[in-house]
C-alpha cells in the first residue's frame, strides 16, 4: 500500500507550483482531480509542444492526475465542486490572488461544512500584505527573492535555467500538506495552509543574505564559479570539454597541486594559502590550472581528480543526463502513458522502486469529467446537458 492511497486531492491548479505540489502527492497514492477550463485547460498545455506535441512542463507535473473539465463560473459548478469536496481531504489552489474566495473555496468559508479538509493556498506573496493581490510568475519571484541579483557572471545577472520558485514553493507546500495529513490524524481536523513563492525562495537564499547581513557585501556574481571558494567551477579540457571541480579544504588543495597539476611547491605558494587568498587570487590561479589542463582529455582530468579524491563532475548537456549511465544502473527511469504515447520518467527520488510509487497517465483534457460526474451521482443526461452548456 502506498502511502496515501484513500486520500483524495482536488485541485484547481495551472503553471507548475501548485501541479508540481500535487503531483508529488498522486506519486505516494493519492488520487488527485485536477479541474481544468473547458475546452483551454491548465494554460500549461499549451507551453511548448515538444513531447511528441504535448508540452513539457505539463507532461512533468501531471501524471497521473485525473482531469475534469469545468466551468467555475457556471451556475451548477458550484455543487460541482461542493460534492467533489464532500469526498475530498485536501483541495490545493493557484488561481489568481483573490479568486478562490470569491469562489467560496478559502479554508474559513470551507471549514465550517467541511472540517476534515485541509486546504492549501499556493500564491507568489502570500495572503496578505501589501503584495497580496501582485501577480506573480517564476522569474519574478527569482526577482523579488534576490536571486537574479547574485546568479550570472559579473556583467550580467542571469536567472535559474529551470523553474526554481515554482519549484520550492511547490514542494513547501507538498511538505505542509503531509504535515497537516499527520495533523488530522491526531486532531481530525484539517487546516488552512498559506505558502507563498516569495517566502519559498527566500528560505532558499538564507545563505546569502546571511553572507550579506548588517550591510556586508553579498557574494558576487561568478557565473558557473563558486562566489566564495576557489577552485569551484568550471575549467575547460585540451579536447574543448569543460570539468567543474570542487575543492572544499586545505588538504584536499594539497593534493590537488600534487597530484592533479602536477605542481606541489603550488600548496605553500603565498598567493594561494588559503581559501580566501586562492579567491583574492583566483584569475592567476585559474591560468595555472587552464595551462595544467591544456594537454589532457577531460576523461584524463576526471581521471586524476577521481585517483585524488577531489570533487569534480562533467558539465552535461540535456542528451548527456537522460543517458547518464548512473541514472541507467540504479535503474531510476521508467515509462508514463500519455495521450502521444509512452515516455521516460524518473522514478521519485527516495523511491526504491516502480511498484513502490504510483505512475500513472497524463492525463488528456477533461478524460475523467463523465466519470468523474458520474461517481457523483449525475445521470447520463444531466452530464449530456452539461456538456452542450459547456460547462464541462
Amino acid at each position: 500500500m502506498r502511502a496515501l492511497e484513500g486520500v483524495t486531492v482536488v485541485t484547481l491548479e495551472h503553471a507548475i507550483a501548485a501541479p508540481f505540489c500535487t503531483r508529488q502527492l498522486a506519486d505516494l497514492g493519492a488520487r488527485v482531480i485536477k479541474v481544468e477550463r473547458p475546452g483551454v485547460g491548465d494554460f500549461a498545455r499549451a507551453y511548448d509542444g515538444r513531447v511528441r506535441g504535448l508540452a513539457s512542463h505539463f507532461v512533468w507535473t501531471n501524471r497521473s492526475k485525473e482531469s475534469l473539465t469545468l466551468d467555475v463560473k457556471h451556475p451548477e459548478a458550484a455543487a460541482i465542486l461542493d460534492k467533489l469536496l464532500a469526498r475530498a481531504d485536501v483541495l490545493v489552489q493557484n488561481l489568481a490572488p483573490g479568486a478562490a474566495a470569491r469562489l467560496g473555496l478559502s479554508y474559513e468559508t470551507l471549514a465550517p461544512k467541511h472540517p476534515k479538509l485541509i486546504v492549501c493556498d499556493i500564491s507568489g506573496y502570500g495572503a496578505d500584505g501589501p503584495y497580496r493581490d501582485k501577480k506573480a510568475y517564476d522569474l519574478l519571484i527569482q526577482s523579488e527573492s534576490g536571486f537574479v541579483s547574485i546568479t550570472g557572471s559579473p556583467d550580467q545577472p542571469a536567472k535559474a535555467g529551470c523553474s526554481i520558485a515554482d519549484i520550492a514553493a511547490g514542494m513547501y507546500a507538498y511538505t505542509n500538506i503531509l504535515a497537516a495529513l499527520i495533523e488530522r490524524g491526531r486532531t481530525g481536523r484539517g487546516k488552512g495552509i498559506d505558502v507563498s513563492m516569495l517566502e519559498s525562495m527566500v528560505e532558499w537564499m538564507s545563505y546569502p543574505l546571511y553572507y550579506a547581513f548588517d550591510g556586508a557585501e553579498p557574494p558576487p556574481r561568478a557565473g558557473a564559479a563558486h562566489a566564495t571558494i576557489y577552485p569551484y567551477g568550471p575549467f575547460p579540457t585540451g579536447d574543448g570539454k569543460t570539468v567543474m571541480l570542487g575543492l572544499q579544504n586545505e588538504r584536499e588543495w594539497q593534493v590537488f597541486c600534487a597530484k592533479v597539476m602536477g605542481k606541489p611547491e603550488l600548496a605553500s605558494d603565498a598567493r594561494f594559502a588559503s581559501n580566501a587568498k586562492r579567491t583574492a587570487s583566483r584569475e592567476a590561479l585559474r591560468e595555472l590550472i587552464v595551462a595544467a589542463f591544456a594537454d589532457l582529455t577531460a576523461e584524463e582530468v576526471v581521471a586524476r581528480l577521481d585517483e585524488a579524491q577531489i570533487a569534480n563532475a562533467r558539465v552535461n548537456t540535456m542528451a548527456d543526463v537522460w543517458e547518464h549511465p548512473q541514472l541507467k544502473a540504479r535503474g531510476r527511469w521508467l515509462q508514463v502513458d500519455t495521450p502521444a504515447g509512452p515516455i521516460p520518467a524518473l522514478l521519485p527520488p527516495g523511491v526504491p522502486d516502480a511498484a513502490s510509487t504510483r505512475i500513472d497517465a497524463v492525463p488528456a483534457l477533461g478524460q475523467h469529467s463523465n466519470a468523474i460526474l458520474a461517481e457523483l451521482g449525475y445521470a447520463e443526461a444531466a452530464i449530456a446537458r452539461l456538456a452542450a452548456e459547456k460547462a464541462i
